[in-house]
């Protein structure tokens, strides 16, 4: 008398139809093979998450369907099986917006099959339009509940279907609790950012409470451009009670048991993997986004310009991490400015991680460009011309590698950095994905010290020099040069930068919090003035819940000054 249920936590590739349904099926194959009656996927997992505007494709929608029919055929065989299978359905006749207010085609939808046959199909009501989120862009909003019906042998239990932002409010889940559901299902692709995961089971606990229904969160993972998804996979008990959670970060077939209860709603039980620490959840969102984006896109690996300074060091390491020390290639590039601990202390951390390592001297080189350029610069003093010009013959020496050697260029700047234009346009923003765009700096530094004193993958402990993490950071473009030399602490600039870009304070209002105004106000016009540069920046990954991508849509040409 009991019922159990498989969740495909799977890290699904957008637009691989074919691929996709072909983990489907041996998810299916697998959880029947183990008693399941039922397998949840995550949210769109036939097209992946996100599709974006290929969803405007009528092609692309009917080929999702298509695909349906194939994994409905291809589990014809697995009697009393039922598998909830998250895509994009066309939507009804008539309720396709004309062009002049957007075209919104499809259905974000969930289909019941079993035995060959499509028995169930979903809508999803609520649309989320915020942070990253763009559903309305592309999906019109379903209207009615879907319970579904499931036979163990002795009994027969009702499972009601919510698709994410479903549960994040009350009207679906109380119409699904009054249209008879015993548990609420929720499929799901709800992208990571730091304290995710205890908000994502705290909204999910107050659905419980409201509906008196247990709950089965059914969880994507893997990386999706600046998105990615950690998985853990969970179950809540009818008092709301976490009794159940998938690993984070991994692939797993995670699967509970409903049993039922004389005191009413279904007992729940399952496994129950243990939460990661912030600085591990971050660690890992980042090796795993890094991996998928480079994986996914076929590139044969990744090289990452070596400076000596712990943002280099800390990108070196999760590439290593993510790829394998075989896949990554180092380059150090030094300038008459760089000191010799900079060369000594990238050789030590390439020898320890077991990369390749090259030098590529770039002084001949800058004298080139200083000489082409003198009879045009005759009469003006160097400035940050010539501090520039070293950071773009760096970036030409590492593209020029990526076009030979076919590897991506993963670029190192931080989320300080790309608030305040501390970085050259060209120059060491060139290349092809950018790993710690989120991270600010003083989380580069808690990063340094997490990863020297763990070995989530076997790489190796203490990767990073000591030195590196605890020297004066410095883009050694200049004699003497030292990051405050013209910004603020980065204790200072990182927590105006999150009062300000993440959570739109005001100047007053930081002010207010004790803040030196001057500082504050330095701070609000970087940002503002090097908008243009974060236009050009390469896709990098999102790990706080309002980055420098998608969630951040201000206008170059801008006059606000609040």
């Amino acid at each position: 008398m009991t019922l159990q249920v498989a969740v495909a936590q799977l890290d699904f590739v957008v637009g691989d139809l074919t691929g996709n349904v072909q983990r489907i099926v041996a998810a299916a194959q697998q959880a029947h093979a183990a008693g399941a009656r039922v397998l949840l996927t995550p949210e769109l997992a036939i097209c992946g998450y996100a599709a974006e505007d290929l969803l405007l494709r009528p092609a692309f929608v009917a080929a999702c369907e298509d695909a349906l029919r194939q994994i409905a055929r291809q589990t014809a065989a697995l009697r009393g099986l039922h598998i909830v299978v998250g895509l994009p359905l066309p939507a009804p006749a008539g309720s396709v917006p004309g062009r002049s207010v957007g075209r919104a085609p499809c259905l974000n939808a969930a289909a019941v099959v079993c035995e060959g046959q499509v028995r169930h199909r979903y809508a999803k009501r609520e649309l989320p339009n915020y942070q990253v989120f763009d559903e309305r862009r592309y999906f019109v909003p379903g209207t009615q509940p879907c319970v579904f019906d499931v036979d163990d042998g002795v009994r027969r239990w009702r499972l009601g279907l919510l698709i994410c932002e479903d549960a994040w409010f009350t009207a679906a889940a109380a119409e699904t609790a009054a249209a008879g559901a015993e548990v609420l299902c929720v499929l799901n692709a709800s992208p990571f950012h730091l304290g995710k995961g205890s908000e994502r089971e705290h909204v999910m606990r107050q659905r419980v409470q409201e509906t008196g229904l247990p709950l089965l969160y059914a969880h994507l993972v893997g990386g999706q451009d600046e998105l990615v998804f950690e998985g853990r996979s969970f179950a809540l008990d009818a008092r709301g009670a976490l009794v159940a959670r998938a690993p984070a970060f991994a692939e797993d077939l995670f699967q509970v048991e409903l049993q039922p209860s004389a005191q009413g709603a279904p007992r729940v039980q399952g496994p129950l993997a243990d939460a990661g620490t912030t600085e591990h959840d971050l660690w890992q969102a980042l090796v795993l986004g890094t991996r998928d984006y480079v994986d996914k896109n076929g590139f044969p690996g990744a090289i990452v310009g070596l400076s000596g300074g712990v943002d280099s060091a800390v990108v070196l390491a999760i590439a290593v991490d993510a790829l394998g020390p075989q896949r990554v290639r180092a380059v150090m590039m030094p300038s008459p400015y760089t000191a010799e601990i900079s060369w000594l202390d990238a050789r030590e951390m390439a020898s320890r991680l077991g990369v390749r390592y090259d030098e590529i001297p770039i002084g001949g080189l800058f004298e080139a460009f200083q000489g082409a350029l003198r009879p045009l610069f005759e009469g003006r003093a160097p400035d940050t011309t010539e501090e520039n010009l070293q950071a773009r013959i760096r970036g030409t020496l590492l593209m020029a590698l990526s076009n030979k050697l076919g590897s991506i260029v993963l670029t190192t700047g931080n989320k300080s950095e790309m608030a305040t234009g501390y970085c050259t346009l060209y120059g060491d923003m060139a290349g092809g994905f950018a790993v710690i765009k989120d991270v600010a700096k003083t989380w580069v530094w808690r990063l340094a010290r997490w990863r020297n004193a763990h070995d989530p993958w076997g790489r190796g402990v203490a990767p990073i020099p000591e030195r590196i993490i605890t020297r004066a950071p410095s883009a050694e473009l200049r004699p003497g040069q030292t990051d405050q030399d013209s910004l603020p602490p980065y204790e200072v600039l990182d927590a105006i930068v999150e009062r300000y870009m993440e959570n739109d304070r005001s100047i007053d209002e930081i002010v207010a919090e004790g803040f030196d105004r001057a500082a504050v106000e330095q701070v609000v016009r970087l940002i503002r003035i090097n908008e243009y540069k974060r236009r050009q920046a390469p896709v990098g990954i999102r790990v706080t819940h309002r980055s420098f991508g998608k969630d951040w849509r201000y206008p170059n040409t801008n006059r606000w000054r609040g």
